[in-house]
């Protein structure tokens, strides 16, 4: 598990070197101009949706590791491709891979994390995966922004090459791990041929992937899009406090994670879930009144940096509370068939989002505060709707190690369950 960690550290830390200065590179630097630097955004939410249903399954029948080592090969080659592309179709191309190799890593990592943690410490090793992601994207960020130099492209060449080797540093970390023996259902091919038409027929599943597809639509969807627009088009707030409204989330997140563990993950998950769209809603009134309030360029500047730092903190609760329930719906050895589903809802929520909360924040301010207030709301309403489709096991986990440890007896992890 430390190995795994350290490992998804580095290629976040890789990711933060190029992630921010991606749009720049294409348009600028390159000289491709803005159109191409939005396909290749978009080629790398196309490139996702393409791989992740195949990436479900060949978890499935050959385990996470090897489909890791895959997709990290083909990162670090579409990384290094795009640093030396000079073209239109050589960078789309490159974006391509480096997009299908990031979309896989997603739920191979989280089904290694599943093979190497019991039902009792899964929520705190999602944590601490969540935690080092965004210490490693917001260092990489610091660096690269001093490395970078938008008059000389040898320095995003040298980028994304400490991105490429990020990804086959992280390689060489993991091929070293050996996984404890997860069952699989590679030797049953109308089981795995069949795991979509059981993952439909898991009516707590397909509730979480609603909820999930409203969690990224309203927050992560709108991060860099629709929110920023609103921030500088309604509130006045400039670049460089937009700058410091994502540093807000990213240290909201790393100081708040481990203080809000504990009582997470005491909790019941349904519940804690229906909190942070309650918190949510808050922060998107908050919002509304920098853009709307007429106040002073310092309290609008003020309240927009506490709207992200509140996303943060609802972040930082979802964490160790989604993953790990996601696999716990899942059936034995189909964690990977689960994982790959709930990453696609993630991609197509984070693809709807910016085409949605980017016009409207840009130009409809209070329809779109209204709008996005609604969908937190909806949040609560969808998680507390999903808790009564949870067994007492997988809302509460707790619950169930109290009860254990209270009769005498050793820890064991449940068994999961279809519901």
């Amino acid at each position: 598990m430390r190995r795994i960690h350290v490992g998804n550290a580095l290629s976040a830390f890789g990711l933060g070197f190029t992630v921010p200065y991606l749009y720049v590179y294409v348009a600028q630097v390159r000289g491709l101009g803005a159109v191409t630097a939005g396909l290749v955004l978009a080629v790398f939410a196309v490139a996702a949706l393409i791989v992740l249903p195949f990436a479900g399954r060949a978890i499935v029948r050959r385990g996470p590791l090897p489909v890791l080592l895959a997709a990290l090969v083909t990162a670090a080659l579409g990384a290094l491709s795009l640093g030396l592309a000079g073209n239109a179709i050589a960078v789309l191309t490159a974006a391509a891979a480096l997009g299908a190799g990031q979309a896989v890593m997603q739920p191979a990592l989280a089904t290694m994390i599943v093979d190497c943690s019991t039902a009792e410490t899964r929520s705190r090793a999602f944590a601490t995966q969540f935690f080092l992601q965004n210490l490693g994207l917001g260092v990489g960020g610091l660096i690269g922004g001093h490395l970078v130099d938008t008059t000389r492209v040898s320095s995003f060449t040298l980028l994304f090459a400490i991105e490429a080797a990020m990804f086959l540093l992280l390689a060489v970390v993991l091929s070293t791990v050996r996984l404890p023996r997860a069952p699989q259902v590679g030797d049953a091919p109308q089981a795995a041929g069949g795991s979509w038409r059981r993952l439909l027929g898991n009516r707590a599943m397909v509730q979480l992937c609603v909820l999930g597809f409203v969690l990224f639509f309203a927050c992560y969807g709108q991060f860099e899009s629709g929110l920023a627009a609103y921030g500088v088009e309604a509130a006045g707030i400039s670049t460089s406090a937009l700058g410091t409204a994502l540093a807000a989330n990213t240290a909201m997140i790393v100081v708040a994670q481990f203080a809000v563990l504990k009582f997470v993950e005491r909790q019941k998950r349904s519940r804690v879930i229906a909190a942070v769209g309650l918190i949510w809603a808050v922060a998107w009134v908050v919002a509304g009144y920098a853009g709307l309030g007429h106040g002073s360029r310092e309290m609008a500047t003020a309240a927009f940096v506490s709207t992200y730092a509140l996303f943060g903190l609802g972040e930082a609760m979802l964490s160790p509370t989604v993953a790990p329930l996601v696999a716990d719906l899942a059936p034995t050895g189909l964690a990977g068939q689960y994982n790959s589903a709930f990453a696609l809802v993630k991609q197509l929520a984070l693809a709807v989002g910016p085409a949605v909360g980017g016009p409207m924040g840009a130009s409809l301010h209070a329809p779109y505060i209204v709008t996005f207030l609604l969908f937190s709301l909806g949040i609560t309403y969808l998680a507390l709707r999903l808790g009564r489709q949870l067994t007492a096991v997988q809302d509460q986990p707790w619950l169930a190690r109290k009860r254990v440890v209270a009769r005498g007896g050793a820890v064991a992890e449940p068994v999961a369950a279809e519901a």
